[in-house]
């Protein structure tokens, strides 16, 4: 997943996109004006709908948005 913040006229939009390492290819994304974890979560779970999921998950720029969640696996 990769997170970019896009500077507008008023403020930024965030994009969200869960990317195929492999192919480069877009699997999912989600566009926000905010940095809450919500728009995340949507663009993985539809990745994850539609692919299946992965042997590796990777998340580039550490934690660049909020949550007061927290991720479990099972």
């Amino acid at each position: 997943m990769d997170i970019t913040c896009i500077p507008m006229a008023r403020g930024f939009i965030c994009l969200a996109a869960v990317l195929d390492w492999f192919t480069r290819c877009v699997l999912a994304w989600r566009v926000s004006i905010t940095l809450e974890a919500d728009f995340c979560i949507e663009a993985v779970e539809e990745a994850l709908a539609r692919h299946g999921p992965p042997e590796i998950f990777n998340m580039e720029h550490g934690r660049a948005i909020g949550s007061s969640g927290h991720a479990t696996s099972g």
